[in-house]
């Protein structure tokens, strides 16, 4: 006679719990780590990141990929010192399954650091660092916004095509600058022109008159600027204060003037910049863009709030190819690496290194706006050199 066996009851519920585990997980939202500055002078572009972000995720009912999203914030302080332990408790005590951040370069290079370590997904949605999709470059790290090269190369041949021979930069002395200058050389050099002097001070130190001093005395064809936020403010109203504006032509980085115009006032009008977003581009998306961020948080765009909203699309574009699971990171980096971005600033594809493949746009202060004035490169594409992925 046959005899029968019961399955024990704690075995049966044993492997419902082992089914129903990842099924749970499938539905679990999906933590996103919010790394920005809260405070001091790049505190309002963390702002304008963060809300751009949330607002795609919004517009698509509060979720992606199927999945509800749920925010940990950490104020990064614009400090590197601060980073390793600030990138450590979103990853290590909140487990976040995705970093996004941040505007400091020295702060997002540690991001990288740590975020290729841990084998977590980072998409950088401001900071230009070079080594974060040239040497750093990883199947995880992602850029929605520039490389410090790509908006200071194209300045330099727009500066370089108007005719001017001799150029003064300054900016901060850390990562973004100094490499925005090097760009900016690189495409002045280019077209026959020559950097005469590299000026800077400690970061975030605004005393400028010292070197406005030493510009004034050295008479050159014009200058190219790198600063962005509360310290963009001041030096574009302390070079206008002591009248350089008037013989002495003042380029930068398009950060000297986004998010900064209505503090600079008269200060900034006429002034050339380049960068990737303008305030008039007119074409469908970013109309529409414009008008939601408006009614949204009562303020204007500008390119950090673009290049927040551009991070959600490339978690979301992620998150398709994977079926909404998160932990499957080679499906979801895949994803992002092969999307085309349907961006307020005009539709781009990521290069091989991560980094956005976009026009770069010649603007012009007009009251309250960035008007685009033309397009100074054309699909530019950061060189990435030494990246090996």
């Amino acid at each position: 006679m046959q005899q029968k066996y019961k399955i024990p009851q704690i075995a049966v519920m044993a492997a419902a719990l082992f089914l129903a585990a990842p099924i749970h997980a499938q539905n679990a939202p999906i933590k996103v780590g919010l790394m920005l500055p809260a405070t001091g002078t790049f505190a309002n572009l963390g702002t304008m990141i963060e809300n751009g972000f949330k607002m795609y995720v919004a517009e698509q009912g509060g979720k992606l990929g199927g999945r509800e999203i749920q925010y940990f914030k950490v104020d990064d302080e614009s400090d590197p010192s601060k980073a390793t332990d600030n990138v450590n408790k979103l990853i290590k005590r909140d487990q976040v399954d995705v970093l996004v951040g941040t505007v400091h370069s020295g702060v997002a290079l540690t991001m990288a650091k740590v975020a290729k370590e841990n084998n977590t997904l980072l998409i950088v949605a401001n900071a230009g660092a070079d080594a974060i999709t040239g040497p750093m470059c990883g199947k995880n790290i992602f850029r929605s916004s520039f490389s410090n090269w790509q908006p200071a190369y194209a300045m330099g041949k727009v500066a370089a095509d108007r005719g001017h021979k001799k150029v003064v930069t300054i900016t901060w002395n850390y990562a973004a600058g100094t490499e925005s200058v090097k760009g900016f050389t690189e495409g002045f050099e280019a077209g026959g022109g020559k950097v005469s002097q590299n000026l800077n001070l400690p970061f975030p130190n605004v005393e400028f008159q010292a070197l406005l001093t030493q510009i004034a005395s050295q008479k050159p064809d014009a200058v190219y600027a790198f600063f962005a936020g509360g310290g963009a403010v001041k030096f574009v109203k302390d070079y206008a204060a002591a009248g350089l504006n008037k013989t002495i032509p003042l380029y930068g980085a398009g950060f000297l003037t986004d998010g900064t115009l209505e503090a600079q006032g008269d200060s900034a009008q006429g002034m050339f910049t380049t960068l990737h977003y303008a305030d008039n581009l007119n074409i469908p998306r970013d109309n529409q863009f414009r008008l939601n961020f408006a009614k949204t948080y009562k303020v204007n765009a500008d390119v950090y709030a673009v290049q927040g909203y551009d991070a959600a699309q490339m978690l979301a574009a992620g998150l398709k190819a994977s079926g909404g699971d998160i932990k499957n990171l080679d499906k979801v980096s895949a994803g992002i690496a092969r999307a085309e971005i349907d961006s307020p600033r005009g539709k781009f594809k990521l290069s091989a290194s991560h980094n956005p493949v976009q026009d770069i746009y010649l603007r012009q202060v007009k009251g309250n706006n960035n008007e685009i004035r033309g397009i100074a490169v054309k699909a530019l594409a950061d060189p990435a050199r030494g990246c090996r992925m």
